[in-house]
């Protein structure tokens, strides 16, 4: 199973930005950046959001969501959303 930091680190060399590049973007600082790639560090909701944009890539992709909950977990990501990013 591939942890998100390796997914990130992979979609990010696909897409040809360094690490110092999404940093910025997000922002963040390049080093707590790096630790999310190692997976040392996970992500909080706003950065997990903002590195989806980024990246292009859903967060559904990001986070390997592919069970039966998905319907429900998709519906509980959305309210989380529509909370702290749509007001």
């Amino acid at each position: 199973m591939c942890k998100i930091g390796r997914k990130i680190r992979n979609y990010r060399i696909d897409k040809d930005y360094s690490q110092k590049q999404i940093a910025a973007m997000i922002p963040m600082n390049q080093s707590n950046y790096s630790k999310i790639e190692r997976d040392i560090q996970e992500p909080n909701l706003y950065q997990l959001k903002r590195i989806s944009e980024i990246l292009n890539i859903s967060i559904d992709t990001l986070l390997g969501v592919k069970n039966d909950c998905y319907v429900e977990y998709k519906k509980e990501l959305d309210n989380l959303f529509s909370k702290y990013f749509n007001k």
